[in-house]
């Protein structure tokens, strides 16, 4: 990933948050389709995200993207983790896709990934079994760094234990996906 420098777009969405903070991606509209590059089915690629109104006194921020709808949007049973970011640096304002993946060091010295629902580091793109879900990107300003063990990413539960106290804003950016046999059939009147 490279950080993104300067302003977004006036053309981008604002995003659904209880801050100011704002969480805007160039590659889909808040409540809009992901496109395919950034799911199992294209790239496997994390989208572009970019924000703004980071809160004053913000130390570090933390990215979340989870798919409350698994396995089944009619019959959800789990949330389904998709990426952990934590100690991103407030200085960053976003970033885009650079060849090396792995790259986290330009959201900040402190920035590691942690242990997405497959218990493997990084980000795992949409790929739901059945009908469309929803993904949601969640950046959270925090007053401080949280204290984790880059030889032992954190999970999910871990970030959002150690983030109790301690958020300072949150933005909510929601991108939609369904593969697309299943919207062919849907679109098809044939069912699952």
């Amino acid at each position: 990933v490279a950080p993104s420098q300067g302003a977004v777009d006036d053309e981008q969405p604002q995003s659904i948050h209880n801050s100011s903070l704002l969480l805007t991606s160039s590659a889909f509209l808040d409540g809009g389709m992901i496109p395919s590059d950034y799911t199992s089915q294209g790239e496997d690629i994390s989208p572009p995200l970019q924000w703004l109104n980071v809160p004053d006194g913000t130390e570090s921020l933390v990215l979340i993207m989870d798919d409350p709808d698994a396995p089944d949007p009619a019959k959800p049973k789990i949330t389904w983790v998709h990426w952990v970011v934590v100690n991103i640096s407030p200085s960053v304002a976003g970033f885009t896709i650079t060849e090396d993946l792995s790259d986290v060091g330009s959201l900040g010295d402190e920035a590691i990934e942690g242990k997405n629902s497959w218990k493997t580091v990084g980000y795992r793109g949409p790929s739901p079994p059945i009908g469309k879900h929803r993904y949601f990107f969640k950046l959270y300003a925090l007053d401080s760094f949280l204290d984790v063990d880059g030889n032992s990413p954190p999970t999910k539960k871990q970030v959002e234990s150690a983030m109790e106290g301690h958020v300072l804003g949150e933005a909510v950016l929601i991108g939609l996906y369904e593969k697309e046999e299943d919207l062919s059939r849907r679109l098809n009147g044939k069912r699952f």
